[in-house]
């Protein structure tokens, strides 16, 4: 039986903080937990003034994580800080002084990459995480910034999870796994609470994630944009300097249609379109190794040489790739000596090799 992280969690909630009365991970004491092939990793953050009263606590969780079926080994490693501000309100408008307009230099981010599409459920959030994963492995400094406010699904494909700090009430300290720093607001809100928000609201939590997170020294940001072309890509053209939009699309001519949308929005706004990635572009059955192109094949190749952009990557439909996201351990990481993984590797290596990253 293969445990998952939800049944780590599951696990988990049946130890109680002594101080809140709440169970540990609704308390927020579990942080940066990830599950790799049965090897379970997580923090856990307390006061450092109650250390020696929490280490039974600490056990506790451990026994209990190591206690579920298909894990193998658990280390929860306890790391104290002193409590935190709470996180700035990403909901609130500042009314002080009129920031500079025009796109801006984010301060230790070298380059930034936008990655877009013109419909949902294209692969865009799986290309992101693996790509951040693999330029990580290439031994960039990589960021992974989730800016697709309604759907934010790159706390669970990175297998992070609890609630960003912040020493000051303004300045945000992002997460990090597997070699990445993220930040999303998946971070801020429950997995099951929906964020209603109208256009001035995303905006003016997207310009805080870009400038008040700590992102320290970076080769390059990754963003996750949500689909279409709406508020959130607007801001991130209009606010930060961007070089350059990957757009993912599947072969067929129904999510092409919208692709061609995305693509316009980009030139009208001016940012340069590094190229395109065909996902889910064939799949090959695990059992008898037969080759099907299920939503079409050469559909985004066309559309690249019409436009006079790259196609960077063919990325293929596996359920690996798939299953790896679930368990908060792309594919990169998961399985990295996989044809799957090797070709988000490919995918790095190709931007490296052109500058672009």
């Amino acid at each position: 039986m293969t445990a998952t992280r939800d049944d780590i969690l599951a696990a988990l909630r049946g130890i109680k903080d002594p101080k809140s009365g709440e169970d540990i991970v609704t308390a927020g004491l579990v942080k940066a937990l990830t599950l790799t092939d049965g090897d379970v990793r997580f923090v856990f953050e307390i006061d450092p003034a109650a250390a020696t009263a929490m280490e039974p606590v600490r056990a506790d969780a451990e026994a209990a994580a190591q206690s579920v079926a298909g894990v193998t080994s658990v280390s929860a490693v306890m790391t104290a800080h002193s409590a935190p501000a709470a996180p700035p309100d990403l909901k609130s408008h500042s009314h002080g002084k009129p920031k500079p307009q025009g796109p801006q230099k984010i301060p230790g981010i070298d380059r930034i990459i936008a990655i877009a599409s013109g419909k949902g459920g294209v692969g865009k959030s799986t290309v992101s995480a693996n790509l951040a994963v693999a330029l990580a492995a290439e031994g960039r400094r990589v960021g992974l910034l989730d800016a697709d406010v309604f759907g934010p699904s790159q706390p669970r494909m990175m297998g992070i999870s609890g609630r960003p700090a912040s020493p000051d009430g303004k300045t945000i300290l992002p997460m990090r796994n597997h070699g990445v720093t993220m930040m999303s607001i998946g971070l801020m809100t429950r997995e099951d609470e929906a964020v209603v928000w109208r256009g001035p609201m995303l905006m003016g939590a997207l310009q805080q994630m870009l400038n008040q997170v700590q992102w320290g020294a970076l080769d390059v940001l990754i963003v996750d944009l949500p689909p279409g072309t709406g508020d959130v890509q607007m801001t991130l053209a209009q606010k930060a300097e961007l070089n350059g939009a990957i757009i993912v699309s599947t072969p067929q001519d129904v999510a092409l249609i919208d692709t061609r949308k995305g693509i316009d929005m980009f030139n009208k706004l001016g940012t340069p379109i590094i190229g395109m990635i065909e996902n889910m572009s064939t799949h090959i059955c695990s059992n008898c190794g037969h080759e099907e192109h299920t939503f079409g094949h050469g559909g985004v190749a066309a559309e690249a040489a019409k436009l006079g952009v790259p196609l960077l990557a063919e990325l293929p439909l596996h359920v690996d790739i798939r299953l790896a996201a679930d368990g908060g351990a792309p594919i990169v990481v998961s399985k990295p000596a996989s044809p799957q993984a090797q070709a988000f590797r490919a995918l790095a290596q190709r931007l490296i090799k052109d500058g672009t990253a």
